[in-house]
């Protein structure tokens, strides 16, 4: 079985990584860890900012975290004794975890929710829930469950 595990760093991403490491796999299971680094808009200040170098090293201080998370993870699950490499990619999350999924030929992919209710919803859409709608294989979405005194975002 190929398992597609969609990290960016977050609880929610920690417990989908969680998720795969305690539960029993068929024989050969292999995961492959993914982050994706998004796209950085044009900063209000726009050439500005670029030419003092800024939005170069805001880039590449995104294309750094999603190596360190992706890293992080599969180190996780190597340590508790699964096959797993990981990958990075850069672009929108929601199309990028999906050609990885295409070209990867996944069997699963596992993702965590944030669990945007409302305006965040609509202004942040769901990454969940296009994955849900695109995938061409099986998709598992990790919830976490909030204290019962917490509002949900």
């Amino acid at each position: 079985m190929k398992i597609l595990l969609a990290v960016d760093g977050s609880p929610y991403s920690d417990r989908a990584v969680q998720s795969v490491a305690e539960r029993p796999w068929p024989e050969g299971t292999s995961v492959r860890v993914l982050a994706v680094a998004p796209p950085i808009g044009t900063p209000a200040v726009g050439e500005l900012m670029y030419a003092g170098g800024e939005l170069d090293n805001l880039l590449e201080q995104t294309r750094r975290k999603a190596r360190r998370v992706s890293s992080e993870a599969a180190e996780r699950l190597r340590s508790a004794g699964f096959a797993a490499n990981e990958v990075t990619r850069e672009g929108d999350p929601r199309s990028e975890i999906v050609e990885e999924a295409e070209q990867w030929s996944a069997d699963l992919i596992v993702l965590g929710s944030h669990g945007y209710t409302g305006m965040k919803k609509w202004l942040l859409g769901s990454i969940a829930q296009s994955v849900v709608s695109h995938a061409p294989c099986s998709v598992e979405v990790v919830r976490v469950k909030l204290p019962e005194d917490q509002p949900k975002s």
